[in-house]
C-alpha cells in the first residue's frame, strides 16, 4: 500500500515534467534558417591597449591636470640617479609610473612643474607634456 501511494504521484511527476519539458518539433520542416548578421555591419573591437598608451591611460584616470614624460637623452633605462633627481626636482608628483621597458617615466600631479623645477628637468631629461591630450 505505501508503494502504491509512492510510486502513482511519482509516475505522475515524471509524466507532466517528461511533456511539459519536451518542445515539439515544427511541422514546417522546410523553413531556411534566418541569415546570420553580416560581420560587416559589426563594430571592430578596439585592440587592448599595451604597453606606453596603457601606463598613460593609467595615470590618465587618476585625474590629473598635468602629465608629463621624461626619458633620458641618450635613450637609455632610467637609473636610480635619475629616479632620485626626479623625485627631488618634482616633489609635487603624486603618481609615477615607469613604462617603454624603463626608459620612460609618466608623471601625473595637479601641480603645474613649470613653475616649479621644469628648466632642471629639461636640462637632464627629454620632457613631454601629455596634459589634456
Amino acid at each position: 500500500m505505501f508503494y502504491n501511494r509512492l510510486l502513482i504521484p511519482g509516475l505522475f511527476l515524471c509524466l507532466s515534467v517528461f511533456s511539459f519539458g519536451c518542445a515539439s518539433a515544427p511541422s514546417n520542416t522546410n523553413t531556411t534558417p534566418s541569415p546570420e548578421p553580416s560581420s560587416a555591419s559589426a563594430t571592430p573591437q578596439s585592440s587592448p591597449l599595451t604597453g606606453f598608451e596603457k601606463d598613460l591611460k593609467y595615470i590618465r584616470d587618476g585625474g590629473y591636470t598635468y602629465v608629463w614624460t621624461f626619458s633620458r637623452k641618450d635613450k637609455k633605462p632610467l637609473d636610480k640617479d635619475d629616479s632620485a633627481f626626479l623625485r627631488t626636482n618634482a616633489p609635487q608628483v603624486v603618481d609615477w609610473v615607469t613604462t617603454d621597458e624603463g626608459k620612460k617615466v609618466i608623471a601625473g600631479t595637479n601641480f603645474n612643474l613649470e613653475e616649479g623645477n621644469m628648466a632642471a628637468l629639461r636640462k637632464r631629461f627629454v620632457v613631454e607634456d601629455y596634459s589634456n591630450k
